[in-house]
């Protein structure tokens, strides 16, 4: 008898996010089924966050709220892209939360510099997916590639960046034995 598939709420409608979201569960539970579900839900903070806190409070935000709107999924997830200045150069990463009904799973992804054009207009207030839609002259880059694709000529693409945080998000719920029982707080 197999056993039913298990939900996973994905915090966003952006696809790469869905599909980095699926991914990442499927490699690590490949014996499990998945499916997902988007909702649509507010982060709370910027749309471009600013700094690393505020992009991990977006993320921790996205998942209380898609709990909130989907609380029958077996699993929530919030992805959310921010940057951050150091030494005077603009660095793009993403914070991943993953809860279940009993545990909160939390990683970051690899960070890169990106050029002073796209850093520019970033600090003009545009969002980076914007930015990088007119340096780079392309449209809907943060539904595709992203920045990091873009930069890296598809050798690490936006999708890989998270699923490879949403692997490192999955750890705790992979290694139950060696993480306390808690039950989720957010």
């Amino acid at each position: 008898m197999s056993q039913p598939n298990l939900t996973i709420a994905v915090a966003s409608l952006n696809p790469v996010k869905t599909q980095a979201a699926l991914q990442g569960f499927q490699k690590m539970f490949p014996e499990i089924g998945f499916n997902t579900v988007q909702v649509k839900v507010p982060s709370g903070v910027a749309d471009q966050p600013m700094s690393d806190a505020e992009t991990l409070a977006g993320a921790l935000n996205r998942v209380k709220n898609a709990f909130a709107e989907v609380p029958e999924a077996d699993y929530w997830i919030g992805i959310e892209g921010g940057v951050e200045v150091h030494d005077n150069e603009l660095t793009s990463f993403a914070w991943v939360v993953v809860r279940s009904k009993d545990a909160i799973g939390k990683a970051r992804s690899g960070a890169f510099f990106l050029p002073p054009a796209v850093a520019e207009l970033v600090a003009q207030g545009l969002e980076l997916g914007h930015a990088d839609d007119l340096v780079f002259q392309k449209s809907n880059s943060k539904q595709k590639t992203g920045a990091i694709g873009l930069l890296t000529h598809n050798a690490v693409d936006r999708m890989q960046l998270y699923e490879q945080a949403v692997v490192l998000a999955l750890v705790r719920f992979r290694n139950e034995a060696l993480y306390p029982v808690e039950t989720a707080k957010l």
